[in-house]
């Protein structure tokens, strides 16, 4: 297939966008870690709003207080999660969260009773799951990335783990999808999935190998645990596939190939971000349960 110059160009140029975004949101501050994830947190839940509703025209009847109210109360769990990391004029984030959700759990409820035209149980049922799919995984990211604990090597270094443990989860998903990519392009014969038929075997199981061997040489190399290194990535190359299997059979239920345009040649929030949604809360639970 010859290569399109134009279409190249602007994956490469959207590609290029991303990645600076993302670096700066992640390395510079708390604050624009924060900022980023809130960003993406509404992006994901329009774009995921927008399949249920091809999936289900129903949910197209949702009252606007609904549709909103649902994104924010999400929001809250996000603002929850930032434990005492970040203050806002002396205020902790969390404490704004807490009492807006307490807010919205009895608002939702009386105002869907009072003004939506039919109450529909499977519309909470939608909503319910994009609150676990989507807020609470990036509620779980928030409070990683809150940690205060310093990972002293020895060889004398020190990593603060809440800086560490985000960009470890982000970098071995990268690493996979990347590995897994090019292992299936050289190798890859036996269909992984009829949700994605351009997985493989060959490829899904390479990518994951690869993944944890290079994560566990690369925090070996830095002087982190290379266990936890290792573990953290073998996290992430199984439910980061599963999460980019789940996001495909949205798509494939809604009839459309992007969940989203913000990023041209890229797709949507949800194309970018499916395996991270999924991945997060495993990595939290085993950070919060074996690693302390």
């Amino acid at each position: 297939m010859a290569l399109n110059i134009a279409t190249f160009k602007t994956r490469a140029l959207t590609a290029v966008i991303f990645v600076v975004v993302m670096l700066a949101g992640l390395l510079w501050s708390q604050w624009s870690f924060f900022i980023l994830f809130t960003i993406i947190h509404f992006g994901c839940w329009f774009e995921y709003q927008k399949l249920v509703s091809l999936i289900d025209p129903n949910y197209k009847q949702v009252t606007p207080f609904h549709k909103y109210g649902v994104m924010l109360a999400g929001w809250c769990l996000m603002l929850y999660f930032t434990s005492d990391s970040i203050h806002f004029f002396g205020i902790r984030l969390a404490a704004i969260g807490w009492w807006m959700g307490i807010i919205f759990i009895f608002l939702l409820p009386i105002i869907e009773l009072l003004f939506a035209r039919q109450l529909e149980l499977k519309n909470i049922g939608y909503a319910a799951f994009g609150l676990v799919y989507i807020s609470l995984s990036w509620g779980l990211m928030m409070n990683l990335r809150s940690i205060d604990q310093v990972w002293l090597t020895k060889t004398g270094h020190s990593y603060n783990m809440g800086f560490i443990i985000p960009l470890a989860i982000i970098i071995s998903i990268w690493i996979n999808d990347t590995m897994a990519y090019i292992v299936g392009s050289l190798i890859g014969k036996t269909p992984f999935s009829k949700i994605s038929p351009k997985k493989t075997w060959e490829g899904t199981a390479g990518g994951a190998v690869l993944c944890i061997i290079v994560m566990g040489l690369t925090t070996y190399w830095i002087g982190f645990s290379w266990g936890n290194g290792a573990v953290i990535a073998a996290i992430a190359a199984i439910t980061g596939t599963a999460g980019d299997l789940l996001e495909s059979k949205l798509k494939r239920m809604a009839v459309v190939k992007d969940s989203g345009s913000i990023m041209p040649g890229h797709g949507g929030f949800l194309d970018r971000f499916d395996s991270l949604l999924l991945t997060t809360p495993f990595v939290w639970l085993y950070v919060t349960v074996i690693m302390k």
